[in-house]
């Protein structure tokens, strides 16, 4: 039997993105995620997604905050198609939130769409006032050796460990 490759019309019928006229969300906006099947639900393989200029307001003060948001994944079913997770993360540009907030938000957001088998969001934000703040939010789904992974990662995690080194990333 030969394995398919590629994807059919028919699966990517759905989408909407692709289309020569994007919409840019002003107001953060999880609705335009979308996720499509993963071909090989039964295998467990990383997938990071960095955005490099990720921005969001200071609840308080209203001027902007800039960051890498790293997301790393396992998926089980789905997983994220790529230019709605950029409009996803650009619409955080005008949302007032602490980074710690946005962080678990994307985590929170990705999990609901996804439910993977495993995933974690590394904000590395800018330093405002001489403090850089790097938030860190994961999800083990129940399966014992994601639930040990996701414990490892959490008690392990320090500042450039899931994210990459500055001199790479370009």
């Amino acid at each position: 039997m030969k394995k398919k490759t590629g994807r059919d019309s028919a699966e990517l019928k759905e989408f909407a993105l692709g289309e020569s006229n994007t919409q840019y969300p002003q107001t953060y906006a999880p609705e335009v995620l979308e996720a499509f099947d993963n071909k090989n639900p039964g295998k467990v393989a990383w997938t990071t997604f960095v955005c490099t200029e990720f921005t969001s307001l200071c609840p308080k003060t209203g001027q902007p905050d800039f960051a890498k948001i790293f997301i790393n994944y396992i998926a089980d079913k789905k997983m994220v198609e790529s230019k709605s997770a950029k409009l996803y993360l650009f619409s955080f540009r005008n949302h007032g939130d602490f980074h710690e907030d946005c962080v678990q938000t994307i985590c929170d957001d990705l999990v609901k769409l996804l439910k993977p088998k495993y995933l974690e969001v590394v904000g590395e934000f800018t330093p405002r006032g001489g403090i850089a703040i790097f938030p860190y939010a994961s999800y083990g789904n129940k399966e014992k050796f994601f639930q040990d992974l996701w414990q490892k990662r959490l008690t392990e995690f320090a500042p450039g460990k899931y994210s990459m080194e500055l001199s790479k990333l370009y």
